[in-house]
């Protein structure tokens, strides 16, 4: 007596299956989103020549642990962080604005708790030691500086080690000269590197709380100058940015960069 084999291959398709498909990478891309990795994009030009208007970024959640604000809309369902890891002074943070949780900034943090922050002269002193600061050249590129016209690049080197490029615009300018901040527990002082064209910790934005934090900035995927959509492929071969195209944002600073190329 034989055994006849009887099984069938289900058929696949159908809407319910489509349907399940579609809710499976929506919930997985949440996941993505709240958990690993958030897409942003540059719409100003407080951190040039770090980064540029264009620049699209990826950003960790997990760098800092999670407040309510690491979940979509932010919902207020919870205070504080969970699993929660400080920021190192240098790292460049996306944050909610607190005067206006609904808008998200990006800064690098110059102040951490307890901090004493002031600038002198355009000289940048924490706890009343200056940081180093030293001319290194200029940048000569309307793209990166947004100025028809050479500008002048300092490199800061925090107390940590931490590198980085800032423009100076104009040499008496009203961010150059401060009071004394003294960072509150919990909070950190936020300053761009375009110093003489941004609003941040100086002024409006003010002294930043650890729950506001939403990620530290890593990767740049994209980059497209001109203003130009990332959907408007006709435009890539002038505009696009490819030296920039997956680069570490704490990669070495935009001027080396720039000599080299």
């Amino acid at each position: 007596m034989s055994v006849s084999d009887k099984s069938e291959v289900k058929k696949s398709g159908g809407f319910g299956e489509t349907l399940s498909v579609v809710v499976q990478a929506l919930v997985l891309a949440l996941i993505i989103r709240t958990l690993l990795f958030q897409p942003f994009s540059i719409p100003s030009g407080s951190m040039r020549p770090t980064l540029l208007e264009g620049d699209y970024l990826f950003v960790s959640k997990f760098s800092y642990g999670y407040s309510h604000f690491s979940l979509p809309f932010s919902p207020d369902i919870f205070s504080g962080r969970i699993w929660a890891s400080e920021p190192k002074r240098g790292d460049i943070v996306v944050f909610k604005l607190p005067s206006d949780p609904k808008i998200d900034y990006i800064k690098r943090v110059v102040g951490l708790p307890g901090d004493r922050i002031q600038m002198r002269q355009g000289v940048l002193y924490i706890n009343d030691v200056p940081v180093k600061r030293e001319k290194i050249g200029e940048i000569n590129n309307p793209d990166v500086t947004e100025q028809n016209r050479p500008v002048d690049v300092y490199r800061e080197t925090l107390p940590n080690g931490v590198s980085y490029d800032t423009l100076e615009l104009s040499p008496n300018s009203i961010g150059d000269d401060t009071r004394v901040f003294e960072v509150p527990a919990g909070h950190y002082f936020m300053m761009g590197d375009n110093r003489d064209n941004s609003l941040d910790s100086r002024f409006t934005v003010g002294y930043v709380p650890f729950e506001n934090l939403v990620g530290r900035a890593n990767v740049i995927f994209f980059s497209i100058a001109g203003g130009a959509s990332p959907l408007e492929l006709w435009r890539w071969p002038s505009e696009l940015r490819l030296s920039r195209l997956l680069t570490s944002v704490n990669s070495e600073p935009p001027l080396k960069k720039l000599e080299a190329e």
